[in-house]
């Protein structure tokens, strides 16, 4: 499944091959996010001229809109929006984190309300397992608990014990699952613990002792500052087994990204790069840069001068910005 291909001297970079069901997948890679079973404005062979090897969908919201009949219907996830490449799919918890007003979490999982027209639903780790073995993605993690960052210690502890015993439910009803779209899905846990280095280091140990094909760093960027966010990688790493793969979960600044690899974490999601399009802005290896700004009205320069995308081969700022300013279509693609 993962192949460990080489260790850099000084640092813990590492690269890596992963197999999955649909293609090999090398790290340290970076995934953009298609929530909705769509990277927002770009469309599949833009992702493969991109180079994307692989992206991320999720779980929650393909389960409330359009929902699992459909999916059934359509052939799963990869034949619905048309790519044939791996998927992972998230379980879910970090929206039961986000919706905290509308949910009540049991040790059987969560009761919750949907944030589109407020109709009960609930969510465990069976659940998780079914909606992503229906899916069919190729990557599935385990349903967890996202405690906040600075939630009292009691409520990390029960987080992570929550985290553990719903792992083993999730690779036990994963594995009594057949018939589903993707065969051989690989299932990674996640690991909890918010900013206490002992309850990182006993969720990481628990959960490697269930063999899962690789393990997520889970609960970071979630309102804590970037060195406590580093650092709570740095708690749990250690106890990672080096022939899995690491995945830092909603990571995805471009320094984020070099910082994580050197700490030995190989693959990453965000969905930054569409989110500051959408807002006028995008990275450039100046930095980022708000094209909305009056001081492109005149910029004949493309977005990047040294990029080799289409965007940057063949317009400049001054016309992105008209674009944008204009409420184009065209300017948030581009």
């Amino acid at each position: 499944m993962y192949k460990l291909i080489k260790k850099d001297a000084g640092t813990k970079a590492r690269l890596g091959c992963l197999k999955t069901p649909h293609g090999e997948i090398q790290t340290p890679i970076f995934m953009p996010v298609g929530t909705q079973a769509s990277v927002k404005s770009v469309h599949p062979a833009e992702l493969l001229d991109l180079q994307a090897q692989i992206i991320l969908s999720n779980t929650y919201h393909l389960f409330i809109r359009p929902g699992m009949e459909v999916m059934q219907k359509m052939g799963g996830l990869h034949q619905f929006m048309q790519w044939d490449h791996p998927i992972l799919t998230d379980s879910g918890g970090y929206q039961v984190f986000s919706l905290a007003k509308l949910r009540k979490i049991t040790d059987q999982g969560v009761k919750f309300q949907s944030h589109i027209d407020g109709s009960p639903l609930f969510l465990g780790p069976k659940e998780a397992m079914e909606i992503q073995h229906g899916l069919g993605s190729d990557i599935v993690m385990c349903f967890d608990e996202c405690p906040g960052w600075d939630a009292p210690r009691r409520e990390v502890e029960a987080a992570v014990d929550r985290t553990v015993s719903w792992a083993k439910v999730c690779g036990d009803h994963l594995a009594s699952l057949s018939g589903g779209p993707t065969a051989d899905q690989l299932l990674f846990g996640i690991v909890q613990g918010a900013g206490h280095a002992d309850l990182r280091q006993q969720c990481a140990e628990q959960l490697v002792e269930l063999d899962f094909p690789g393990y997520a760093i889970g609960g970071v960027s979630v309102g804590e500052s970037e060195p406590e966010m580093m650092a709570a990688v740095e708690m749990a790493e250690p106890f990672l087994p080096e022939d899995k793969p690491r995945y830092a979960m909603g990571l995805g600044q471009p320094n984020q990204l070099v910082e994580m690899v050197r700490r030995g974490v190989d693959m990453f999601d965000c969905v930054l790069p569409t989110r500051v399009a959408r807002n006028g802005a995008a990275y450039t290896r100046g930095g980022l840069i708000n094209l909305r700004s009056a001081a492109y009205q005149f910029d004949d320069n493309p977005i990047d001068p040294a990029g080799t995308c289409y965007a940057c081969q063949n317009f400049s700022r001054a016309y992105i910005r008209h674009l944008l300013k204009s409420g184009e279509i065209l300017g948030l693609r581009l």
